[in-house]
């Protein structure tokens, strides 16, 4: 196997395929090639060298275990120093043999800030074997990809301009403005609605309006709709929702709207708008204007085979509204990846979002992973820790695995060697196998490991979050409701301090939010409070160091303008994820300003364990003598598990 990548031809499904097995099946002599070709490059490098000098000559077992032992593992703090001495004009060769041509931004929205990662001209050539490698697994599971095109919603950000040169913006920025996207050969997998003026004029409304324009226009030939994260695919949908009336009407008249300034743009959706069409506005306008949006992607685009976003990590709490809008249309999640590097594919694209499992391929970095803990089924809080030291949370280094011997069923945390830089580096996910594909192990994402909410000893991860929140809107889904975003912060005002959770939602016909009923709403707190784990239940009821969950209801549009606000303060539309833990203050002032609604619980809650020490003290026994129904009432109650609560009004 050569590194860099091998070239094959995309439309090639057999070979592409036949490349796939040979990846997983050689998985670990390939990662051993990986790193020597990384420490070949870099070994002369100020950060390597730093740390030892390795005769790379004859890379062996032995030399990997040099590797091991003198390089430490590394969080973006402890990098973060070199990275800011190259983007202010020092060599490259501070961290990376060859030259660092720019800085591939991270969303921001997980732990707080950007970081920047560097990348080379040779990384762009990897990531372009990674989205080809994603065609044959596709070809494989749907037929006929080839008689149609794909609506994908794409979106760049502006770049910044480093002290150095540099230019610092997101990774698909990076690549969508890169020659391999814009001469990228025309097979069946990557035929957009899209023109690429629509995908990067820097205007995102502008953008979004003429891809939107563009799918309608050609919704005959749309096979497959999508947008990277399962949050951007829905913004569009909401867009169409506030604008599919000024659509028809551009499609009737053949007249794009003059707000679209941007000439390059314009231009390119006039071609395709071509004449007035007014049997396509009437019909788009029949389907926009009824009761409900329940299944409106089948709708408008009958031909559509699926929907193409990531749903896995914080965007799985998008699935149920997402199928609201399906139709019944498979979810298919096809890849795992970041700004640091393109990791794995996901090989049964068709299955659950439930059971989405990447297979990382070896030959895009190489991997280690540091065991996490399990107990009873769940993480462990010291593995949920919100800190970016290493002391924050402890790994026994010694028991770092590669690629190839991590077991069935564990957790880790995902740590990469890349050809770009970062050695040894904690990425910050979760992950879990789940299997192999042959030698190659799969991975079902579980979270990223610094998005918590905390008061007191509790650690809240993501996961626990959107599980718990899961269980609550159950609730209000009968009364004809959906759940279509969530955030939440800890709220350490109040004393005790307590969890905020703030709600958007969406009635599935003509109710309104001034109709939810507030005892309802009470239990939403509720079920959420029950769902969180034991240490949180604990905090809450025993020791009452944690006060009363409070959910606030928002008024439609307010996490679009959350979005904003994020894209406003460098965040990207195509790599935005809703923070599900908000730090920022003018974040939460911005979501408060939007409350329709606020709901906590009302009544005084007490912990099994005090009820049981003031019924049996003697005055209250000799109380309850005269009242035998009350009395034999209480004996039921204290015979409850002890994790069950009493609540009294």
């Amino acid at each position: 196997m050569l590194l860099p990548p091998p070239h094959y031809d995309p439309n090639d499904n057999e070979a592409g395929m036949k490349l796939l097995e040979d990846l997983t099946t050689n998985a670990y002599q390939i990662q051993l090639q990986v790193l020597k070709e990384i420490l070949t490059r870099n070994a002369k490098t100020e950060y390597l060298k730093g740390y030892f000098n390795l005769n790379i000559g004859h890379f062996d077992v032995d030399a990997l275990q040099v590797f091991k032992k003198n390089v430490p593992v590394v969080n973006y703090e402890d990098i973060k120093p070199y990275i800011e001495r190259i983007a202010n004009g020092e060599p490259s060769d501070i961290i990376s043999a060859q030259p660092i041509t720019e800085f591939l931004t991270s969303s921001g929205t997980s732990g707080g800030q950007p970081k920047m990662m560097p990348s080379t001209d040779e990384d762009l050539e990897r990531k372009t074997f990674f989205y080809n490698m994603l065609i044959p697994v596709m070809n494989k599971y749907v037929d006929d990809l080839d008689k149609g095109k794909a609506m994908y919603l794409l979106f760049v950000k502006p770049e910044i301009r480093t002290p150095s040169g540099l230019m610092a913006r997101p990774v698909l920025t990076s690549y969508y403005k890169s020659n391999s996207f814009r001469n990228r050969p025309f097979n069946r997998y990557n035929v957009y609605t899209s023109p690429d003026e629509t995908i990067l004029c820097p205007d995102s409304k502008q953008s979004m309006y003429c891809q939107l324009l563009c799918g309608l226009v050609q919704r005959d030939e749309v096979l497959r709709v999508g947008a990277v994260f399962a949050s951007a695919f829905l913004r569009a949908i909401k867009f169409l929702e506030d604008y599919w009336k000024e659509l028809c009407s551009n499609i009737r008249i053949g007249h794009v709207s003059d707000w679209i300034t941007d000439p390059s743009c314009r231009n390119a959706v006039s071609l395709i708008l071509g004449r007035a069409n007014q049997d396509l506005a009437n019909l788009i306008e029949n389907e926009c204007g009824g009761e409900s949006w329940e299944g409106i992607i089948k709708k408008i685009w009958p031909r559509t085979k699926y929907i193409e976003v990531i749903v896995t990590g914080s965007m799985a709490q998008y699935i149920p509204i997402l199928e609201f809008y399906s139709g019944g249309l498979p979810l298919v999640s096809t890849m795992y990846a970041s700004s640091e590097c393109y990791f794995g594919i996901n090989f049964k694209p068709l299955c659950k979002p439930s059971d989405v499992s990447y297979t990382l391929l070896p030959n895009m970095a190489y991997f280690e992973f540091l065991p996490v803990e399990k107990s009873n089924g769940e993480l462990t809080q010291e593995f949920q820790c919100n800190g970016i030291s290493d002391q924050d949370c402890q790994h026994d280094e010694t028991e770092i695995v590669d690629l190839t011997n991590v077991k069935l069923g564990h957790c880790y945390e995902l740590v990469v060697t890349t050809f770009t830089g970062l050695y040894r580096y904690r990425v910050g996910d979760i992950l879990m196998v789940t299997g192999f594909h042959n030698n190659a192990p799969q991975f079902w994402f579980v979270h990223r490991k610094n998005v918590i909410l905390s008061i007191d000893t509790d650690k809240t991860n993501e996961e626990d979050l959107l599980k718990a929140v899961t269980e609550a809107k159950l609730l209000i889904e009968p009364l004809g409701f959906l759940l279509t975003e969530y955030t939440a912060y800890a709220d350490t005002c109040s004393i005790p301090g307590h969890y905020v959770v703030f709600w958007e939602l969406k009635s599935k016909g003509s109710n309104n939010l001034s109709e939810l009923d507030t005892d309802i709403m009470e239990q939403c707190c509720s079920r959420v409070e029950e769902s969180l784990d034991s240490v949180y239940r604990r905090c809450r009821k025993k020791d009452n160091s944690i006060g009363p969950l409070e959910i606030r209801v928002v008024k439609d549009g307010t996490f679009d303008a959350l979005m904003d606000f994020s894209v406003s303060q460098g965040s990207s539309v195509n790599q935005y994820k809703t923070p599900r833990c908000i730090k920022s203050e003018e974040a939460i002032n911005l979501l408060d300003s939007k409350v329709v609604g606020r709901y906590v619980l009302r009544e005084t809650t007490f912990g099994i364990g005090f009820i049981a020490k003031w019924a049996c003290s003697h005055q209250v026994r000799q109380r309850f003598l005269g009242y035998p129904d009350l009395r034999v009432g209480l004996i039921d109650i204290l015979h409850l598990d002890a994790s069950k609560t009493l609540h009294i009004r």
